[in-house]
């Protein structure tokens, strides 16, 4: 089992077998920084791989050179079915690169309002500059023309709303003058015509009354 942790970096078996490897590995690993003919024999004498051996000299040997215990991790995992076992996986730290907190730390970048001008001429950039400040000052001033006609389209509204007011009352007033002269006229004209009927009966009793003088004259 030590073997195949040091030829896969990583395996999984059951939790009482890990805590056991782990005691019996890290020694080796310890032993495997002094790379000389007697620490190779002693180790070999544990492993009985020649590949495994040599890995452990090699490679691991170079990874956990600086570290100076606690060369493995153990995992926890699930039961086992069947017999319930509690499973978990041993792992050698340095080959396990979601863990290690030595990586470069990466820069923080914020996002301004504006991107910058990478033109290096600053002519350029005051032209630009200016472009820019001349288009904000024609949309200002384009707003300030649409206000303008905005508030003239108001007042001349305004002002035609006054005008037909004003017509539409004197047009009342009007009537009104002609509704009164109509009926002044008419009240001349009956005024008129009783006059005219009285003048007429007064005429016809007087000639009554005259040809009634003369028959009695002339009986």
């Amino acid at each position: 089992m030590a073997c195949s942790l040091i030829e896969h970096k990583r395996i999984k078996t059951t939790l009482a077998k890990a805590k056991a490897l782990r005691v019996f590995v890290e020694p080796l690993i310890t032993k495997s920084k002094n790379d000389t003919t007697h620490s190779r024999r002693t180790v070999f004498s544990y492993l009985k791989q020649k590949e495994a051996v040599t890995e452990l000299f090699g490679d691991i040997s170079s990874k956990v050179a600086d570290r100076p215990g606690g060369y493995t991790r153990i995992i926890k995992l699930n039961n086992r079915l069947g017999d319930n076992a509690q499973m978990a996986y041993i792992e050698l730290v340095d080959y396990n690169e979601t863990y290690i907190t030595d990586k470069p730390k990466k820069k923080k970048t914020r996002r301004r309002g504006g991107a910058k001008s990478t033109s290096t001429n600053p002519v350029l950039e005051v032209v630009e500059n200016v472009e820019v400040v001349n288009e904000k000052s024609s949309k200002i001033e384009d707003s300030a023309i649409d206000a303008e006609t905005i508030v003239e389209k108001v007042v001349e509204t305004k002002e035609e709303s006054i005008e037909e007011n004003i017509e539409t009352e004197s047009i009342e007033e009007s009537k009104g003058d002609l509704n009164e002269g109509e009926s002044t006229e008419e009240n001349i004209e009956t005024e008129t015509t009783e006059e005219s009927h009285q003048n007429q009966s007064e005429v016809d009793k007087k000639e009554n009354s005259n040809e009634s003088s003369e028959e009695g004259k002339a009986d």
